[in-house]
């Protein structure tokens, strides 16, 4: 058994190391860094059988851990996730370096040449539970936006994220990468978290993305700033004005196409003006998916057998097949209860309504607002920003997805001509 002082010393030597590396990969030559993402992505096609038997001791360990089907969704991988794994890593290399980036600038009067250049935060923390995708992602994004990054993953997913580590880590080392540049914590012990997240002489962020437990002790105990990835309580809100078969559709596909990630939505709001006409059609088409409805009294009217709302079921992250229901008066009121409730992530309204859309749009305080368009949207690779590290519900440093711009800060350039201050 580790001893607590062994472990310790652990957890620092993995942040010095990481502090060193960083230094170098915030001068690394772009094409050095794509070099590495297409290899990387290469290698991983070619170790589907590998990847797989790792993958296999997690999903045989998950039941022990108590992880629920949604959990060990998210857990498994085959040849088709593998496959978009890779691929997620190659597109990275086709995105724009950020580093070095003139962002801003100008001449001033005195001469001065002022340029505010893109630059890395420098070593990330990054923090996650059962998805080992997750694994890849966050390190592709590190690396190409010069970062050095610590992956501290769960239990749950830990042979399949050291084996997807060892083969970044190989093709690295072949590639000239700096060493500790991409570091898979070996320890599973909780105490391990605490001991970086005291190390911010060495550690410059911390990024949790995993339940809410985590994310509240990161943000407790951390010395560092956070960029935290909060649940995903989203909505999407029927107007009255309503295509009622794109409202279906909507609904349906952002509540069923994937139920156990974040951007799934997990509350459904009606325009009381059309929920004896439409709401019975999206009802159907959810409990033809196994949707459990849970509703206020007004939906229970309307659809025999749905349970009764709880206070507890409009904050509700359900994360699978259950949705809450509400029919409410207005978009006013819809605004109201998506704000006070829900958790910043993504919302959606379904309206032809040009003045209704223009209200949500403003007045919702979430990281993503859609209009006419799933809350599954709300995703890096959706947006056009390559794999993301996560979905940011701050406001401070990066919000919605977080790309290779969102792991970037910037510096001042001063260029003179000898030029002093009086």
């Amino acid at each position: 058994m580790v001893t607590a002082e062994a472990l310790h010393q652990y957890c620092e030597t993995l942040a010095k190391n990481a502090k060193q590396a960083s230094g170098q990969l915030a001068h690394l030559p772009t094409i050095t860094k794509n070099q590495w993402l297409i290899s990387s992505a290469q290698e991983i096609e070619n170790s589907v059988e590998q990847i797989l038997e790792a993958n296999a001791q997690d999903i045989a360990a998950a039941p022990g851990y108590g992880l629920d089907a949604a959990a060990i969704d998210r857990l498994k991988l085959d040849a088709k996730r593998i496959g978009a794994i890779a691929r997620a890593l190659a597109e990275l290399a086709d995105l724009p370096d950020p580093i070095g980036e003139i962002i801003e600038g100008g001449l001033r009067p005195n001469g001065l040449e002022i340029q505010k250049v893109r630059v890395p935060l420098g070593t990330v923390l990054f923090i996650y539970e059962s998805r080992p995708n997750v694994t890849v992602d966050a390190a592709g994004i590190c690396v190409k936006s010069g970062n050095a990054v610590i992956l501290r993953g769960g239990k749950e997913a830990w042979h399949s994220s050291q084996a997807l580590v060892d083969i970044l880590c190989r093709v690295g080392q072949r590639l000239g990468l700096p060493e500790h540049a991409v570091q898979f914590v070996q320890s599973t012990d909780r105490a391990a978290v605490g001991y970086f997240l005291a190390l911010s002489q060495f550690i410059d962020v911390a990024i949790p993305r995993g339940g809410k437990s985590l994310i509240e002790r990161v943000v407790a105990e951390a010395r560092m700033p956070v960029i935290k990835h909060f649940d995903g309580n989203c909505h999407v809100f029927v107007d009255r004005s309503a295509d009622s078969q794109m409202a279906v559709n909507i609904v349906v596909n952002a509540k069923c196409q994937r139920m156990g990630v974040c951007n799934a939505c997990e509350s459904l709001l009606i325009h009381h003006a059309v929920a004896n006409s439409l709401l019975p059609s999206i009802a159907s088409a959810l409990q033809a998916r196994g949707i459990e409805l849970r509703g206020d009294p007004a939906t229970c009217q309307i659809i025999p057998g749905t349970i009764p709302a709880k206070e507890d079921d409009w904050y509700a992250e359900y994360l699978g097949p259950i949705i809450s229901i509400k029919i409410v008066r207005d978009v006013d009121d819809a605004i109201d209860h998506i704000n006070r409730y829900g958790s910043h992530h993504t919302d959606a309204i379904v309206t032809n309504d040009l003045s209704a859309a223009r209200r949500f749009t403003t007045e919702v305080d979430s990281s993503a607002v859609m209009v006419n368009a799933s809350t599954r949207f709300n995703d890096g690779g959706e947006f056009g920003m390559g794999a993301e590290i996560g979905i940011s519900t701050d406001k401070l440093h990066a919000r919605g997805p977080c790309g290779l711009r969102e792991l970037t800060t910037y510096k001042y350039i001063v260029l003179g001509n000898g030029q002093i201050r009086t």
